[in-house]
């Protein structure tokens, strides 16, 4: 009995084996249509250039810029009158990555629920206005990296993006500079125009007097071998005997341009106050130098320090 009962088992273990072996694989299930947003959720910036601006000063010095809110509310601003692209302001890092972004919300009843951000691909240019080392994680940093040297797209550095992530060299040499300090504190300073063919430099003339805390290089990464020097303080308006001019070379850039890889590199040393945010012509040479960053246009030519 017990053996025609292990006999019998046998056989249908057989039988299942040799007929899942000639059995037909099952169909695929067919793939449903595409999944769309609903009516009046679609995307309302296709099609438009974006630029993602980063404003955050939450590892670094918390009250020595205050005019970084005034200075994202123009950035917007005299995108969205122009045309030229819309801002997407943010005062954390987290969308400074290649990878999918989440954010977690809960609704009022309910558990917590899950929401799908953005991330670098979505935008054409991103803008640092941030200080001290930022929260970026070894894989932000190498996709903030990659996506202006291998995707070819534009980043744009106000005054204290030279004193962020000091601690990351790859980011200075992207920038093209890393900050020393401000010699003079806040001071009206002449300026000497390198570049006057240069879109953003169309507002600016050699000689004008610009009111900022202007900075000051470290030696090291900035370099007029890798940076088109737009424009300089002139140094005979400003006292090249105070304590904290470590320069000999008299180079104190107020705005350049570079390439990195593929893609197109802007940064300016003015904006630390509202009031150079409500002058014209930083408006213009700020609105100028990011289309410039987005859409490209004239290559970056690099130049020694023209002699006197």
């Amino acid at each position: 009995m017990m053996k025609t009962a292990i006999r019998l088992v046998a056989a249908a273990a057989l039988a299942m084996t040799l007929s899942a072996q000639t059995a037909p694989a099952p169909s695929p299930t067919p793939a449903g249509p595409p999944r769309t947003p609903p009516p009046g959720y679609q995307d309302v910036y296709a099609g438009k250039k974006r630029l993602l601006v980063i404003a955050d000063l939450s590892t670094g010095n918390q009250s020595a810029h205050m005019a970084v809110s005034h200075a994202v509310s123009v950035i917007e601003q005299i995108g969205r009158q122009s045309g030229a692209y819309v801002t997407f302001i943010r005062t954390d890092t987290d969308w400074v990555t290649k990878q999918e972004t989440w954010g977690k919300f809960a609704y009022a009843k309910g558990g917590p629920k899950q929401a799908r951000g953005k991330n670098l691909d979505y935008f054409d240019a991103v803008l640092f206005y941030t200080n001290g080392d930022t929260n970026l994680t070894a894989e932000q940093k190498q996709g903030l990296l990659d996506y202006i040297a291998k995707d070819g797209k534009g980043f744009i550095g106000i005054h204290t993006a030279t004193a962020t992530a000091v601690n990351w060299p790859e980011y200075g040499e992207m920038l093209g500079g890393v900050f020393d300090n401000h010699p003079w504190g806040i001071a009206d300073a002449r300026i000497v125009v390198e570049r006057p063919d240069f879109p953003a430099m169309k507002s600016l003339k050699t000689g004008m007097v610009l009111k900022d805390e202007h900075y000051a290089m470290l030696a090291k990464p900035y370099s007029r071998a890798d940076v088109d020097v737009l424009a300089r303080i002139d140094t005979s308006s400003v006292d090249m005997k105070s304590p904290m001019v470590h320069r000999t070379d008299g180079d104190f850039p107020v705005a350049w341009i570079k390439s990195y890889g593929k893609g197109r590199v802007f940064y300016t040393g003015l904006g630390h106050t509202d009031a150079s945010w409500d002058d014209p012509r930083v408006r213009t040479m700020t609105l100028e130098a990011i289309k410039w960053a987005i859409s490209g246009g004239q290559t970056p030519k690099p130049h020694p320090l023209p002699a006197k």
